[in-house]
């Protein structure tokens, strides 16, 4: 018996859609690290447009792309998250003969070494993020994304009390800063963690011990800054870092504070490219 493919009828109102798949989708994959193989486990959204004359998108050619992609890396791990995603999107196009255009993100856990202001090694926790988006028969675009913790401390707080009462004192915020720039593939995700915790007023550590807590708090206190110091620190560094990334590079720079006297929360971005930057 041959079941209907109603997934290829057409649509009683012909319009296109711009992003048809599946989000959510969580599986190991290991990928190459500075010259080590890291396993990870991503949560993947996955879609292609979808044209006017059909009804529906084959989503369960997407799960099965998912499948080969993990039975893949678990033999020969992808070079980066940003490689995995693109490979994605070249199964995708091969996949919906129909679609012109595929997207593929990816977000995961990550964990680094560091080591506390007092010497201790710690493993501390990010977030990693890509993203491949391919046109069928053009380029493909692929961004290198990172979510970073750390705590800035307030400018205006300590030049007021300053001011009034000659001391030096302020209240903090816990920071988060994402950072994410299309990658030529000379752009690491350790780098731009690196460049977030620099542009915070500190970075922050899961373990602190008495001595450790008070360097942290001091360094922060010496080094005050509002969320929109963070976002222009991390753009400075980035045109410093990577003077080699071509005019059209996108970068995409956020800062948001969680308020510690406020009941809301501040927030600064700068959604920009290379070329805006050096002007």
């Amino acid at each position: 018996m041959v079941l209907p493919d109603v997934q290829s009828w057409k649509p009683s109102a012909t319009f296109k859609l711009t992003r048809v798949g599946i989000t959510g989708i969580k599986k190991p994959v290991r990928i190459t690290r500075n010259g080590r193989v890291v396993s990870l486990i991503p949560v993947l959204n996955l879609f292609v447009d979808l044209p006017a004359s059909r009804k529906g998108s084959d989503l369960s050619r997407n799960v099965e792309i998912i499948e080969e992609i993990v039975d893949e890396s678990t033999r020969q791990p992808s070079a980066s998250l940003e490689d995995l995603c693109e490979r994605v999107t070249e199964k995708l196009l091969n996949r919906h003969e129909y679609a012109s255009c595929a997207e593929v993100t990816a977000t995961s856990d990550y964990f680094l070494e560091r080591e506390t202001p007092a010497g201790k090694k710690t493993v501390e926790p990010y977030k990693i993020m890509a993203k491949a988006i391919q046109e069928r028969g053009g380029r493909t675009r692929k961004f290198i994304g990172v979510e970073v913790i750390g705590m800035t401390a307030c400018p205006c707080a300590m030049e007021n009390i300053k001011k009034t009462y000659g001391e030096k004192y302020t209240h903090n915020q816990r920071n988060v800063a994402t950072l994410t720039i299309e990658n030529d593939g000379s752009v690491d995700a350790d780098d731009l963690i690196v460049v977030a915790e620099r542009a915070m007023s500190s970075p922050t550590f899961e373990i602190l011990k008495r001595k450790d807590e008070m360097e942290v708090v001091k360094r922060a206190h010496e080094n005050p800054r509002f969320v929109e110091d963070v976002v222009r620190e991390m753009l400075k560094q980035i045109l410093e870092k990577y003077p080699h990334l071509p005019d059209e590079t996108v970068v995409i720079a956020r800062s948001e504070s969680m308020e510690s006297i406020h009941k809301h929360d501040a927030v600064a971005e700068r959604v920009t490219t290379m070329g805006e930057l050096r002007k």
